[in-house]
């Protein structure tokens, strides 16, 4: 909690504090209250740059000045090239060939430097450590790390005083979660002022390597690369320092299809009037699919990102 406080005074007005959204029309659809925090409103459309602008603030001069590089499905990315561009270094976003349109456009209007690969044929880790040793470059981690945690958990901190505000406990919490960065980070906050809440991770059906890991106790790799429209959550691993974080607070997973998250997108639009991308709407998904009991019961989720390609977003308009 102490690393997710600093990081709040440190990221300062670097940040939205983005709101959390309600709609009588949502609660009747799921049975419970419901309260969305609503991150496609944040600066690059998604929290991600909550955890990598904490991290590069930890960095000194010279390092910036060497710059900085990350891989990405695209959201991260954006974050890197937003908080590279604010502090002025250069910034190398590494990226599937696969990565929506939108994203890579956005990472290229922040001033960043894209470099492809294959995620069928190459390792994405490969491909960036040896540009950043070529370069001199400093590796900002998309989940791994405690300050990319801690950058997260202000969300999570956020979300914990406007429930408070309105006087609401929280009986479940709901995150989207692939390398584990974003709910380690938020359920962290979450449990320091919840303590009974119950905490669930929402993953792609078929690729629940987080749910696994919660099981094994060790992190777990999809063994092989997700075809879904929940590009934001299909990361290949685990982090080991947000798995170690969320074994302590009882949490378990849950999962959703694409034809599920699909739904959620075009109800976040009808309910809340937020544009959502598919990984971005999973929790969403989860509770209007039913996946866990939550009738009558006081729900928050993480609405955790908007980068959607327009055709994708016609598509689960149109799919509704």
């Amino acid at each position: 909690m102490e690393d997710i406080r600093q990081a709040a005074d440190r990221l300062g007005g670097s940040i939205v504090r983005t709101p959390v959204l309600a709609s009588p029309m949502l609660d009747a659809a799921a049975g419970c209250r419901v309260f969305v925090k609503a991150e496609p409103l944040q600066l690059t459309g998604s929290f991600k740059i909550r955890g990598a602008m904490n991290k590069m603030l930890t960095l000194g001069a010279e390092r910036l000045r060497r710059g900085v590089i990350t891989y990405s499905a695209g959201n991260h990315g954006q974050g890197v090239a937003a908080g590279a561009r604010l502090l002025g270094c250069p910034a190398v976003i590494v990226l599937p060939d696969t990565a929506p349109a939108i994203k890579v456009e956005n990472c290229r209007w922040w001033g960043a430097e894209i470099v492809f690969y294959s995620p069928d044929t190459q390792d994405r880790e490969t491909v960036t450590v040896a540009i950043a040793r070529e370069r001199g470059m400093t590796f900002i981690p998309p989940f791994d790390d405690i300050d990319v945690m801690a950058g997260q958990g202000t969300l999570g901190l956020e979300l914990v005083e406007q429930l408070a505000k309105r006087n609401v406990v929280p009986d479940v919490v709901l995150v989207n979660c692939s390398g584990g960065g974003l709910a380690s980070g938020v359920i962290t906050a979450i449990k320091h002022a919840f303590a009974h809440t119950q905490c669930y991770v929402v993953e792609p059906t078929g690729f629940e390597k987080m749910g696994r890991s919660l099981r094994s106790g060790r992190p777990e790799h999809n063994p092989t690369v997700p075809k879904t429209l929940m590009d934001a959550i299909s990361g290949p691993v685990v982090g080991a320092l947000p798995l170690r974080t969320l074994l302590t607070h009882d949490v378990r997973g849950i999962s959703v299809t694409d034809d599920e998250a699909l739904q959620a997108v075009a109800h976040a639009f009808r309910w809340l009037k937020l544009v959502v991308e598919p990984g971005g709407a999973a929790g969403l998904a989860a509770v209007l699919a039913r996946k866990v009991a939550l009738d009558g019961k006081r729900v928050a989720l993480v609405c955790s990102g908007g980068n959607v390609d327009p055709a994708v977003y016609a598509r689960a308009l149109t799919h509704s």
